[in-house]
């Protein structure tokens, strides 16, 4: 049992941590204040190969554990939790090509996807459907050698700026539900494709969230992800699988910088002559603080770990993680903002945004409450368990 992260990692983690405190930190206030798109963040993203995280090394990507995967996340939310949306999607976008695609999808869409020149995300959630997936309403009709889409989607960050969008669609009628599902690789540029609305957020500023149409969208036969009808709700669950350890990741960042920023005042702050440090009510917040969200990173690492090496479905692992992860940034967020007092709800501190992100994870690829029925379901049917 090691508990220690390797030497690529850690060189990894200290990459990102020096680009993230470099580059994200000094600009994030006022660019998430101002709803700049943040194209310097991007770019230096591509720099560090991070649109690859999930593409196989044989197309050009880093082919990253899944550890990595997850410092990758943590370090940079931990900046600005908006910079890290700006490759989060996509990388599931890579896992679903990367693991269901043709080989030709593979060639025609990983290598462009690795480097950052063509974008993508998730396209999943509807006006009407967003727990329950088998509800979307968007239908794709076989019309010759092409499927005609029609339908609307929402809440699908980066809509603006991808270039391909894997789109759940209904394919067929079909007495179970999942099994009339598919995938298709919706190109943007396509005619009938359309972004409405950017909609407004409490937080997770930065990257665009959309509202979208598909208008009679002629989608290439080819365009159909693994070629095989039927099979989109399978492998949409994968992909947000590994989706949630990117959000449990970003979690521990955002925890991380609460709990920082909290430390840190209260060694400045002074009160009765005295830093407020050294009151044992102060103390006893920034201890609970440290350990919640030590015991999230380490239950998100052994996820991301249990992922790699199992190389199968880790459903249990990743729920837990993402769900208690983002229980613990919300506590921190707001534990914080206490020790914080008064300053701790002025904008001017890093705090106010820390406590308008962190409800994101709470929500984003999956309501905690969904995870809790997926835990549970795997440890009544024996498929999950306790211990090792």
């Amino acid at each position: 049992m090691d508990f220690e992260l390797n030497d690529e990692q850690k060189m990894f983690r200290e990459t990102l941590r020096d680009f993230a405190d470099k580059e994200i930190a000094p600009v994030a206030p006022e660019w998430e204040r101002t709803g700049r798109y943040p194209t310097e963040i991007v770019e230096g993203l591509r720099d560090l190969g991070l649109f690859g995280l999930n593409v196989p090394e044989e197309y050009g990507g880093l082919g990253a554990d899944r550890v990595s995967y997850a410092l990758a996340f943590e370090e940079i939310a931990r900046a600005w939790l908006g910079a890290a949306g700006l490759f989060g999607p996509h990388s599931v976008a890579c896992v679903l090509i990367a693991r269901h695609g043709t080989a030709e999808q593979k060639e025609r869409y990983l290598p462009r996807m690795a480097t950052g020149e063509l974008r993508s995300g998730i396209c999943l959630t509807e006006p009407g459907a967003g727990t329950d997936l088998q509800g979307i309403a968007t239908a794709a009709v076989r019309d010759g050698d092409h499927y005609v889409v029609t339908g609307a989607k929402t809440w699908i960050t980066n809509a603006r700026v991808a270039g391909v969008l894997p789109v759940l669609v209904k394919t067929g009628r079909a007495e179970r539900a999942h099994e009339g599902m598919s995938v298709l690789l919706v190109d943007t540029s396509s005619p009938g494709f359309r972004v409405t609305r950017d909609l407004p957020k409490l937080g997770y500023k930065g990257p665009e969230t959309c509202e979208l149409v598909l208008d009679e969208v002629r989608v290439p036969v080819a365009g159909l992800l693994g070629g095989e009808e039927g099979r989109g709700l399978q492998q949409v669950l994968g992909g947000l699988e590994i989706g949630r350890i990117n959000i449990a990741a970003r979690a521990v960042g955002v925890a991380q910088a609460a709990y920082e920023a909290a430390l840190g005042y209260s060694r400045e702050r002074e009160a009765f002559g005295r830093p407020i440090s050294d009151f044992q009510a102060i103390q006893l917040k920034l201890a609970d603080m440290a350990t919640e969200i030590q015991a999230a990173r380490l239950l998100t690492y052994w996820a991301a770990d249990r992922a790699e090496t199992t190389g199968g479905r880790v459903d249990m692992e990743a729920g837990m993680a993402k769900m208690y992860a983002s229980e613990v940034a919300i506590r921190c967020a707001l534990e914080s903002m206490r020790v914080h007092g008064g300053y701790g709800y002025s904008a001017e501190f890093v705090v106010e945004r820390l406590y308008r992100d962190a409800p994101l994870m709470a929500i984003g690829e999956g309501t905690n409450d969904v995870q809790r029925l997926v835990i549970a379901k795997a440890l009544v049917s024996g498929g999950g368990r306790l211990g090792w």
